[in-house]
């Protein structure tokens, strides 16, 4: 049996969890509406989201669920993932507690430490993943 490169496990689990984040979401607040002051709900009473916020949590899951089965793909998405959710977060931080990215997403402190820990597991994946994969023993 082969075993998942940590940049396929990567996908796996960050592609699922927010996949869940985002449908979680929608029963929160389904709002896609833009501006200052943009409508949000916190799920769980912790994590900032509308509809914007959830669609893109679930298409970011979902391509990396798409990419799993794939070594060099996965390792990409790692890598890709987890920078654009650290640069997320510097965003978030920026826009500060109860501020929106963009006029559309909206972010509190919660979800920024979210959005940069998937950004660092990214690039740790990433990186803990050799770029070539070792040849098969089967």
């Amino acid at each position: 049996m082969e075993t998942r490169s940590p940049a396929q496990a990567y996908a796996l689990v960050a592609g699922a969890i927010l996949v869940v984040l985002g449908i979680l979401g929608f029963f929160y607040n389904a709002s896609f509406g833009s501006g200052e002051g943009t409508a949000r709900d916190a799920v769980l009473g912790v994590l900032d989201v509308n509809g914007w916020h959830n669609l893109l949590h679930i298409a970011s899951g979902v391509i990396g669920l798409a990419l799993v089965g794939s070594y060099p793909a996965s390792r990409g998405y790692a890598f890709g993932m987890g920078a654009i959710y650290l640069v997320i977060a510097l965003f978030g931080f920026a826009a500060g507690n109860g501020g929106e990215i963009v006029n559309l997403i909206p972010v509190n402190t919660g979800d920024n430490v979210v959005h940069m820990a998937i950004g660092f597991a990214g690039v740790a994946a990433g990186f803990a993943t050799p770029a070539s994969q070792a040849p098969s023993t089967v």
